[in-house]
């Protein structure tokens, strides 16, 4: 069974624009994407070290949703994790859902970095 932390109200998430939210003590990107669907992923670029992936530009790159690393623009599978310039680098992913007006994600990630 997983465990879900509160992290923000539904209505603080604008779709295309990433938060970050500290989640059992790990940096948590959080996006809703245009079509209303939403992804969380690990904060931490591993090419740039620093937290800075919820800044980044979100889309769709060779039919995979993509967060662009604002640093150094490495794009990551909103799905996966996995950095499409270097499958042998990903970031976590994690559960996240909207449940009475909060999002909520879960407090350990579904996949981990490599």
């Amino acid at each position: 069974m997983t465990d879900f932390v509160t992290v923000c109200a539904a209505d603080r998430l604008i779709p295309g624009v990433g938060v970050a939210a500290l989640v059992n003590g790990h940096q948590v990107a959080i996006f809703r994407l245009r079509d209303g669907s939403l992804h969380a992923v690990g904060n931490f670029d591993p090419f740039s070290a620093a937290n800075v992936i919820s800044r980044g530009l979100v889309g769709n790159l060779q039919g995979h949703l993509v967060v662009a690393s604002p640093v150094y623009k490495q794009h990551f599978d909103l799905t996966t994790g996995i950095c499409l310039e270097d499958a042998s680098v990903s970031i976590p992913v994690y559960a996240v859902q909207e449940s009475a007006g909060s999002i909520l994600v879960a407090a350990e990630a579904v996949s981990h970095a490599a």
